[in-house]
């Protein structure tokens, strides 16, 4: 059997694909990855909680206190991509923490923040994701901020897109409320599975939306940046537990192709 006609053959529907089978090549499509060496950031969350970030070619110098806490400077790799020509997208797939990433998109021209923290629990949970998340808004201390602070958004329910993140990765998503989306494998190794995850949309600026999904199946969590705009691309990570239970973090992206949309005539989704 080719590659090709194993994109299109349905999946059995008890054996479902574990975390690691699934992400293998969906950042084939993604954006190319940023340079951030002699970057030095510091943010401020509206908590209060604040981090410090030293960037060298392959690895950031960090460190943190309040919510997001580190014993002294922490030394971990970093993942970048520049998603507009004044928005960074940058992930910490922490290695010196154990089933942890930290993932921060920051604009250098409003100075405008989100920060988000994925983290695997330790014990199963029924009727709960394996994998959580917290976000924060807040500022960087490159200049005055300016422009929309972000927070969660609606825009997105309703809303019905096909997400091709490789020649073998294409899925359909659809926005049901501000607490849930569906999704389905159109072609690859889960053609055929779908189901309604927890989700949470926040939007960062005009055109540019924070989407995470946390999956009840399988233990997995991503975060992914949406360019509704003119662009039409999504860049993402993911953290999850591997089909030999080990805990891994995989990039992830691609194009976006709007298939359709409805509008609610009366009550609305929560």
């Amino acid at each position: 059997m080719t590659t090709q006609t194993a994109d299109i053959t349905e999946a059995d529907p008890n054996e479902w694909r574990s975390y690691d089978e699934f992400a293998a090549g969906i950042d084939t499509f993604r954006l190319p990855n940023a340079d951030l060496a002699g970057t030095r950031l510091a943010l401020t969350l509206d908590d209060g909680t604040g981090i410090a970030l030293a960037f060298d070619a392959e690895v950031v110098r960090w460190r943190a206190e309040g919510a997001i806490s580190t014993d002294g400077e922490l030394s971990d790799p970093y993942d970048a991509v520049r998603v507009r020509e004044d928005v960074v997208f940058v992930n910490l797939p922490i290695e010196s923490r154990e089933r942890e990433a930290i993932t921060i998109v920051y604009s250098e021209s409003t100075h405008r923040v989100l920060v988000t923290r994925s983290e695997i629990a330790e014990e199963e949970v029924e009727g709960e994701p394996r994998v959580g998340q917290t976000f924060w808004a807040g500022v960087t201390d490159g200049g005055e901020p300016s422009g929309e602070v972000p927070g969660p958004s609606r825009d997105l329910i309703g809303k019905r897109n096909l997400y091709r993140y490789s020649p073998h990765h294409l899925y359909e998503h659809v926005y049901i409320s501000s607490q849930r989306y569906a999704w389905q494998c159109v072609q690859g190794v889960q053609r055929g599975h779908g189901d309604m995850d927890m989700s949470t949309v926040w939007k960062f600026a005009d055109g540019l939306y924070l989407f995470c999904f946390r999956e009840f199946r399988i233990a997995v969590a991503s975060v992914w940046l949406h360019d509704l705009g003119y662009q039409l691309k999504t860049t993402g990570i993911f953290l999850g537990i591997t089909g030999d239970g080990e805990a891994e973090h995989s990039r992830a992206g691609g194009h976006i192709y709007p298939i359709g949309s409805v509008d609610y005539p009366d009550v609305q989704p929560v």
